[in-house]
């Protein structure tokens, strides 16, 4: 944990000399302890089918540090089990962006179930079965119907079709709505109490307005009695962009659109040019091999 940050921002490609900021923040004494994670684009390439073999090493670096290293990203356990990381180890995971956090153990540490008024409209889009909606709740996942845009968002994450199933009544965490951006303004009008965020041309998550990343990664630091200048995050999606901001130092992987890399402190190589570990090694929290 005796490992070192600073605020700092870089271009892609150029994470080896040393910044002027962080020297003087070394003087501060400031020292990273958590680092947060999102999935796809970050530590997993859906380009390569794997997880990069630089990440790997710098995970289990981080870990030898005792830095401890936590997922933040819009998946559920279920299909990050399905996902080709089950090598990688984390100490906590905030899924669902922020909806569901677990520990190490899969006990859950808080939650943020959608409820009232907006879970009755997410259960009618379900029922109706205009478009195709996934209800994610703590054990299962599942849709009321499949079609082209359910077969083309999950091929891209590389995660298999869901199950097809019925509501039976248990709390609902997140659920994905397989719409294109045409439909996104009748979504917010039907569901004006949650957030919306797009993952792909015919996919959307839905949370409780309240929710999301970086509520939860601040009620996580809360709770691990930590300040923000001790966290920093990876990630490369819109819904990451909060959570950039949260933290003490935030990193934009160079393969993340412009307004993704606009609201972080440092921006690294794509993660196919292991970004990530190169990134690691520029903050002072891990050694070049």
């Amino acid at each position: 944990m005796e490992f070192v940050h600073a605020l700092f921002s870089v271009k892609p490609s150029s994470v080896t000399a040393p910044s002027p900021i962080m020297e003087r923040k070394k003087g501060a004494g400031i020292m990273i302890r958590t680092v947060f994670f999102d999935v796809d684009g970050t530590l997993v390439s859906h380009s390569m089918g794997a997880v990069p073999d630089g990440t790997v090493r710098a995970l289990r670096k981080l870990k030898a540090s005792g830095i401890d290293r936590v997922l933040a990203t819009g998946r559920h356990l279920l299909e990050l089990n399905l996902l080709p990381m089950q090598e990688l180890e984390f100490e906590d995971y905030i899924l669902l962006n922020g909806q569901l956090c677990l520990d190490h153990d899969g006990q859950i540490l808080f939650s943020n179930p959608i409820r009232g008024a907006e879970k009755e409209e997410i259960l009618s889009l379900f029922e109706e079965k205009n478009i195709p909606v996934m209800l994610i709740e703590k054990d299962a996942l599942y849709n009321n119907f499949i079609d082209e845009r359910v077969i083309i968002a999950q091929k891209a994450i590389s995660t298999p079709l869901p199950d097809v199933g019925d509501y039976q009544g248990g709390e609902i965490y997140q659920a994905i709505i397989f719409a294109d951006k045409e439909m996104e303004e009748e979504l917010a009008q039907r569901l004006p109490g949650c957030a919306i965020t797009r993952w792909n041309d015919y996919a959307v998550d839905v949370i409780s307005r309240e929710g999301g990343k970086a509520a939860a990664i601040e009620k996580f630091l809360a709770l691990k009695g930590l300040k923000k200048e001790e966290s920093a995050a990876f990630g490369d999606g819109e819904n990451d962009m909060e959570m950039l901001e949260t933290v003490g130092i935030g990193v934009a992987m160079g393969n993340a659109d412009d307004e993704v890399k606009a609201k972080a402190d440092l921006i690294t190589d794509s993660i196919d040019e292991d970004g990530l570990e190169k990134a690691l090694i520029k903050m002072g929290l891990i050694e070049a091999d």
